[in-house]
C-alpha cells in the first residue's frame, strides 16, 4: 500500500505546469510552479515545517508549547498543520487587510487569531510584528516564530523547491521569476539555483508601497515609499533578513489592479485557480518579456490558492468599488449607470441656504442644482457656500436665488465622455443629463475620475 503517515509527508513535490495564454506574448517556454498543491495549499507550507522542526531539535519549541507567529495567512495555515500532527498550540496574528478567509481557514484549524491595523509603523505597538513579538513573551511555554528572519525559512527552499525546479526543468532554467515577501521563497531557490547555475537570472516582483525594488537597486531605505497597498503576500515596509539582496538579479513593481486582474485572468485562462501574488508575478513576468530569449526556461512560483480570495479579487463588486473592473464607458449613460435610479436632489429658488447645507450633508454630495417652476435655473455647490458664508455669516438664512450660481449644462445620454469631460471645468462643477422620462441625472467631477 501507498499512503502518507500523516499530512506533513504530502508536503512538496509540487507540479510544474506550461503557461499557454496569459504568457502568449513572452517570446520563451514559461513554466508555473504551482504550490497549491501542498495540504495547506500555499508554498509557506514548507518553510512552516522546517521551522518547527528545527525549532524542535534545538530546543525553542518544547512539548506541548504555543507556537506564536504574525502572518498574513498562509505561514499560519502552514504552522497550524504541523501543529495539529505534533501536539502544539497556535496564536497568529494578522493584519485587517488580510482577506477574511484567510483569518475563518486559520480558526476552523484550531488557531486563535488576533487582528491588528494595517496602516501602522511596524514599530508601532498596535501592528502585527509588535504585537507578535509581545505575545511571544508574555505566553508561557510559546515560540515565537518571526518567518522574517528566521533562516528556516530559506533553507526550506534551498533543501525542497530549489532541487525540485532543477531537477524537473533537468536543469535547463535561465530566469526564476517570484514575489518576494519575507525573502525565504526567493533567497533559498535562489541559491540553490545559482550554485548549480550562477547564469540563472532571479527576478524579484514588488508590489507599490513597499522598499524592495528601491533598495536593491540604491541601498537607500526610502519611508516615503511605505504606504498602504492592497496586494497580499509580497511587499514589505522592513527589511526582513531572509532577503538576501546579492542573489536577486532585480526587481519589477505591480501596482495592486494589475494584481488583481492578472489573478482573475489566470482562472480565466489557464483553469489555474491561485492567489493574489501569482497575478503580481504574471504581469511582473510580462514586464520583464524583453529579458527573455526564444529558447530561455522561465519558471514562475504560485504561492497559494484562489479560495483564499473569493471575497476579494474574485468578487466582482469588490473589484469594482475599486476601479479594478475595466468597463467600457463612453457616453453620458455609462457615467451614471450606478446611479440613475436615484432622485436628483435639487432645491428650489426660494428655500434658505440652511437647506441647500443640510441636504449636502444628508445626501453627502457636493453640489445641487436649483429650480423654479419653470426648470433649473441655477446651482450651488460648497465653494459657493464657503465664499458667501465667509463674506456673511447669517448666509443661512438667505434665500438660495441670492448666492446661486449658473445652472448646469444640459446633456443627452448619448453625450460623449469628451463632450461631457470638456462642460466640467473649475467654474462648473457637474452637468445634468436628460433621461428618457423627463427626468434628469447628474455627472460630476467625481463620475469623471471614477471612470478614469
Amino acid at each position: 500500500m501507498n499512503y502518507a503517515k500523516n499530512i506533513l509527508e504530502t508536503i512538496g513535490n509540487t507540479p510544474l505546469v506550461k503557461l499557454n495564454s496569459v504568457t502568449k506574448e513572452v517570446d520563451a517556454l514559461v513554466l508555473a510552479k504551482v504550490e497549491t498543491f501542498n495540504p495547506g495549499n500555499s508554498v509557506k507550507d514548507r518553510m512552516a515545517l522546517k521551522m518547527i522542526e528545527d525549532a524542535e531539535a534545538d530546543g525553542r519549541l518544547k512539548p506541548g508549547g504555543t507556537i506564536i507567529e504574525g502572518t498574513s495567512g498562509n505561514t499560519g495555515m502552514g504552522l497550524a498543520l504541523a501543529a495539529i500532527v505534533k501536539g502544539y498550540k497556535c496564536i497568529f496574528v494578522i493584519s485587517d487587510k488580510q482577506s477574511k478567509e484567510k483569518m475563518d481557514i486559520l480558526r476552523a484549524v484550531g488557531a486563535e487569531v488576533v487582528v491588528c491595523p494595517t496602516n501602522v509603523e511596524p514599530d508601532d505597538p498596535r501592528s502585527y510584528y509588535s504585537v507578535s513579538k509581545r505575545l511571544g513573551e508574555e505566553t508561557p511555554n510559546s515560540w515565537y516564530v518571526n518567518q522574517y528572519d528566521n533562516p528556516s525559512n530559506a533553507k526550506a527552499h534551498y533543501e525542497q523547491t530549489g532541487p525540485e525546479i532543477w531537477e524537473q526543468t533537468a536543469g535547463k532554467i535561465t530566469h526564476f521569476v517570484v514575489g518576494v515577501g519575507t525573502g525565504g521563497t526567493v533567497s533559498g531557490t535562489a541559491k540553490y539555483l545559482k550554485e548549480k547555475n550562477p547564469n540563472i537570472k532571479i527576478w524579484g516582483v514588488d508590489t507599490y508601497g513597499s522598499v524592495f525594488k528601491k533598495y536593491h537597486e540604491t541601498g537607500i531605505f526610502d519611508e516615503n515609499e511605505i504606504y498602504p497597498y492592497i496586494t497580499e503576500g509580497i511587499g514589505e515596509d522592513i527589511l526582513p533578513k531572509n532577503v538576501d539582496f546579492s542573489l536577486i538579479d532585480g526587481f519589477t513593481k505591480v501596482t495592486d489592479k494589475d494584481a488583481a486582474v492578472f489573478t482573475r485572468k489566470i482562472a480565466k485562462e489557464e483553469g489555474i485557480f491561485v492567489g493574489n501574488s501569482a497575478g503580481s508575478a504574471i504581469k511582473g513576468l510580462l514586464q520583464l518579456k524583453d529579458k527573455f530569449k526564444p529558447n530561455d526556461v522561465v519558471v514562475v512560483l504560485f504561492h497559494d490558492h484562489g479560495s483564499r480570495y473569493v471575497g476579494k479579487m474574485f468578487n466582482d463588486e469588490w473589484m469594482r468599488e475599486r476601479g479594478f473592473l475595466d468597463q467600457e464607458i463612453t457616453t453620458a449613460a455609462d457615467l451614471i449607470k450606478d446611479h440613475i435610479e436615484l432622485p436628483l436632489v435639487t432645491v428650489k429658488t426660494e428655500e434658505l441656504v440652511a437647506h441647500a447645507i443640510e441636504r449636502m450633508r444628508e445626501y453627502k454630495i457636493s453640489q445641487i442644482p436649483v429650480e423654479d417652476v419653470t426648470g433649473f435655473v441655477g446651482s450651488v455647490d460648497e465653494t459657493t457656500l464657503l465664499r458667501s458664508y465667509l463674506e456673511s455669516n447669517d448666509i443661512a438664512e438667505k434665500p438660495i436665488k441670492d448666492v446661486m450660481g449658473d445652472s448646469y449644462p444640459v446633456v443627452q445620454k448619448t453625450a460623449s465622455i469628451e463632450e461631457v469631460s470638456k462642460l466640467i471645468t473649475k467654474e462648473n462643477q457637474a452637468v445634468l443629463v436628460a433621461l428618457d422620462n423627463g427626468k434628469y441625472s447628474i455627472i460630476t467631477k467625481h463620475d469623471i475620475i471614477s471612470a478614469i
